[in-house]
């Protein structure tokens, strides 16, 4: 079996396939959570859509040559050509056509192919996906990493029933595929129970716990007698009851003397005192309505439409990993898979190929006060110039996340030349933050004309500070353009109104005064 590779602690920005393919080597990753997108048509893990309902053209750019048919799609299957998964596709293919769904899944099967690969033997693999795919997914899966080893087929309630469909009944679950990469998979017979809810037990649990102690402790009494008659050496007197007990004598005493021994009054047979928060629980089912969707003000949401709750994923990876283990998600997104790991003292690895989703996952772990290591995005201002010219979408939302609680716009056309926002507080005693700092990102050369644009934008916006993000070098005549733009007082403090700052200021650590970040309040800054 290979080592576990260096790659724990680490975002990829990139393919994943190739990613995979450079630096995973085989048998060297624990678990496996994925939760990939259908497709970039669908509402399902696009991140930000602008305001005519429209998919951002970053998001479209990041997926639009990944699931249609094409070369690439093409190319996956020939990987596949002589496996079992590749035979099922080809069968696929020439059942349903050359399409959307069938670049998807050929595309899907070589990564999964991959993740078989480097998944260890003793390891799990959990896919989370909708209805829309799921059963085509099941195949591929059982093609790759066999049918004997589907663990099960988990059903989460996504979301209450809404009485919106009148052709079809709503659909609210999600499917979560779960295969072993060996019938010798690790699985925590510990963690196959949920504890039971006191405030929210069943009828039937309420009735075998009817007994409440003064201590407000929920308890049922239990018989003692074996149901063995031919024991002798459990056969004694106690409390004066002769009976053939499960227990020898010296546990039952041991029992009785710290009162879980109970008899009601002289001559009863005593029972056993058996506690409910003492127990292992209600048995963990396949279907799942006991975790809820993330709430509108759920301190853990990233602004990512399609997030998972962390309970879904901290369940997961309690029930197939032990601590140490080594978690991966090849389609991070926002990062809540990556995030349960490490709060569950796992290692863990993510990749996604947008530099949005890294920049996400980045700030959260950097709120933890945890520095993930981050390969693919532009370490020095060569590779940061070269992002810029190569992909302006990409370059933009890479250049905004460099400020720390900056969050890029959602809107990216017809922006009011805003590409991103930073709230903070300017007011003590507000309850929400009522200071608004905006950002504007240039990849092309830029000249005073182009800061005094920006300071009509920051008006336009309603914004107190602006930061005029630039790629090029900046010339004297720009900062006097800044300059110009003159001061604002926040609270004790006095700030530029328009900051100008560069590529090499980044690189060289040289950062724009601001106020703290609403966000970041109470937190570390790093």
């Amino acid at each position: 079996m290979t080592e576990t590779p260096a790659v724990d602690g680490t975002l990829f920005c990139g393919d994943n396939l190739k990613v995979l393919r450079d630096e995973f080597p085989d048998d060297s990753v624990d678990l496996i959570y994925l939760d990939p997108p259908f497709n970039s048509n669908a509402s399902y893990n696009v991140l930000f859509r602008d305001e005519s309902g429209n998919t951002a053209p970053s998001q479209i750019r990041a997926f639009e040559d990944t699931w249609h048919w094409g070369p690439d799609a093409v190319d996956a299957l020939l990987d596949l050509n002589g496996t079992k998964a590749g035979n099922l596709l080809n069968g696929l293919v020439d059942a349903i056509g050359e399409n959307q769904l069938t670049a998807y899944l050929c595309m899907m099967g070589v990564r999964l192919a991959e993740l078989r690969r480097v998944l260890k033997p003793t390891g799990n693999i959990f896919l989370h996906c909708d209805t829309t795919a799921g059963h085509y997914l099941k195949i591929v899966l059982d093609s790759i990493f066999g049918g004997d080893n589907l663990r099960n087929q988990i059903i989460w309630r996504r979301t209450a029933a809404k009485g919106l469909a009148t052709r079809r009944l709503p659909r609210n679950h999600d499917m979560i595929l779960a295969y072993g990469g060996s019938p010798d998979a690790l699985w925590n017979l510990d963690e196959l129970f949920v504890p039971y809810d006191e405030k929210n037990v069943d009828a039937t649990t309420l009735e075998h716990y009817r007994h409440v102690d003064a201590d407000g402790r929920r308890y049922s009494l239990d018989s003692l007698v074996n149901p063995h008659k031919e024991r002798p050496n459990l056969t004694y007197e106690f409390l004066g009851v002769t009976r053939v007990w499960r227990w020898t004598r010296e546990r039952m005493q041991q029992a009785y003397d710290a009162g879980l021994v109970v008899q009601s009054q002289p001559g009863r047979v005593p029972r056993f005192k058996r506690y409910l928060d003492e127990q292992r629980g209600v048995p963990l089912g396949d279907v799942w309505v006991d975790i809820p969707p993330l709430g509108s003000r759920d301190s853990t949401r990233r602004g990512y439409p399609t997030q998972k709750p962390p309970r879904l994923l901290e369940r997961i990876i309690r029930l197939a990993s032990n601590p140490g283990d080594l978690v991966l998600d090849p389609f991070c997104g926002c990062g809540t898979a990556v995030v349960a790991a490490q709060n569950l003292d796992r290692r863990w690895a993510g990749i996604d190929v947008t530099h949005l989703a890294i920049g996400i996952v980045e700030d959260w772990f950097n709120e933890l006060g945890v520095e993930p290591r981050v390969v693919g995005a532009p370490q020095d201002l060569a590779s940061a110039r070269d992002l810029g010219r190569r992909d302006p979408f990409q370059f933009e939302t890479w250049a905004i996340q460099r400020l720390r609680g900056f969050r890029p716009n959602e809107r990216q056309r017809g922006d009011g030349g805003i590409d991103g926002r930073m709230r903070f507080r300017k007011t003590d005693g507000r309850r929400r933050p009522d200071g608004l700092a905006v950002a504007q990102v240039k990849s092309g050369r830029v000249n005073p004309a182009d800061v005094q644009a920006f300071r009509g934008a920051l008006d336009d916006a309603n914004a107190d500070l602006g930061v005029f993000i630039t790629m090029a070098e900046v010339s004297d005549g720009v900062r006097a353009a800044a300059r110009r733009a003159g001061r604002a007082t926040i609270g004790d403090s006095d700030y530029p109104t328009v900051q100008v700052w560069s590529l090499a200021d980044y690189f060289e650590a040289r950062f724009p005064d601001l106020p703290i970040p609403a966000s970041w309040e109470r937190r570390r800054l790093l």
